[in-house]
């Protein structure tokens, strides 16, 4: 009886390595488990790219966060962010400095600020599929409201 449980557990472990081995790993996946620092990028037809770096260079100078996403759209632009463990209990004073130093230094720009781990979840599907081209900039576009729509929602 144990001997075939053995079997039946050893084979199921065989199966699931095996089947693994040769899938791509995403960003997506790894996401929450280790810093992706995944590019900046507009959803915009025109390109900002120059604005966006700006945006998130601002934000990752802060010595509590350790991985950002930005994305900027035809109307928000989301910051999604990281914060250090220890750094933990003052979220409420990162999240202030934050909001703080993007409307000082890009005051024409409408911000949606979450560190929310579902968020910055999303944020990295959305960067992935801007980067495949499976996301047209239209689906794209009415992805990121969907996510700033969740980020209002969860307040």
């Amino acid at each position: 009886m144990k001997a075939a449980y053995r079997l039946i557990v050893s084979m199921s472990l065989f199966l699931l390595t095996a089947c693994s081995q040769n899938q791509p790993v995403k960003e997506s996946q790894l996401a929450l488990m280790k810093t992706t620092n995944p590019t900046p990028l507009g959803t915009e037809r025109k390109n900002n790219s120059d604005r966006v770096e700006d945006i998130k260079r601002d934000v990752s100078s802060l010595p509590e966060l350790y991985d950002v996403a930005v994305i900027k759209g035809e109307k928000d632009t989301l910051v999604v962010y990281k914060v250090k463990h220890m750094q933990r209990f003052k979220m409420k004073t990162i999240e202030k400095n934050l909001n703080k130093k993007l409307e000082k230094n890009h005051p024409k720009e409408n911000f949606t600020v979450s560190s929310d781990y579902k968020i910055f979840l999303e944020a990295v599907r959305l960067n992935e599929g801007m980067k495949s081209g499976r996301l047209s900039h239209s689906k794209a576009e009415k992805r990121l409201e969907e996510i700033v729509k969740m980020t209002e929602d969860m307040k």
